[in-house]
């Protein structure tokens, strides 16, 4: 899968990412967090990694290590940062958005939308969602989202087929107890302005009906 580029200088892929030395060259990658369990770290001169050894389970202790990876990204001012787990869709992407919340203000709805809207197939599993509510407690005293049940799917149904609609429930926006998340999965009151977002609507702040 393609490398993803959430801020000027902090990118999200899959394990393939730190492989391409002409790509981390052109980003001027400094930094690689990798967030796997197997996956060796490719030696580039100047180029420091941090591992972090997670397996993608729910049950994995992957919020044990937000703060240290969102202190080592916001510390990083040599150069840019490539967070990667395997496939670029859990693991990393849970981590990007906990330095989000941490060191650029937003909320958990927003950090999802921020990163979705530059790597639309991020798909976190329930643990990470459910490490990820507890982080925003800690930073803000409360959730702006709710991890809703699904509701069981047929015996051998391709797991991208079917997706949960989303109810809105004293002003928490639900998100699946599933990896299945879309593009339109969380909504929030203030819409986070991302890069794309600024060129859009040439504005610093909007916000959408829900």
């Amino acid at each position: 899968m393609s490398v993803s580029q959430i801020t000027p200088t902090l990118f999200l892929s899959g394990a393939d990412g730190p492989l391409n030395a002409t790509l981390m060259s052109q980003k001027g990658i400094t930094l690689i967090v990798n967030a796997t369990l197997s996956h060796t770290c490719p030696a580039y001169p100047g180029v420091e990694c941090v591992r972090v050894p997670v397996s993608d389970l729910p049950s994995a202790r992957l919020g044990d290590h937000f703060d240290r990876v969102a202190e080592r990204i916001h510390g990083n001012r040599a150069g840019g940062t490539l967070v990667h787990c395997a496939a670029g869709m859990s693991r990393s992407p849970a981590l990007v958005m906990a330095y989000l919340m941490r060191y650029r203000g937003v909320t958990l709805c927003q950090a999802h939308r921020w990163v979705q809207e530059s790597r639309p197939y991020v798909r976190l599993n329930a643990g990470f969602w459910e490490q990820l509510l507890q982080y925003e407690r800690r930073l803000y005293g409360k959730n702006t989202v709710r991890v809703a049940a699904v509701e069981k799917m047929p015996p051998l149904t391709p797991r991208l087929t079917r997706f949960v609609p989303l109810q809105q429930t004293n002003g928490l926006t639900q998100v699946p107890r599933s990896p299945l998340m879309t593009r339109t999965s969380l909504v929030s009151r203030s819409q986070v302005m991302t890069p794309a977002n600024k060129r859009r609507s040439g504005t610093k702040s909007s916000s959408v009906k829900v």
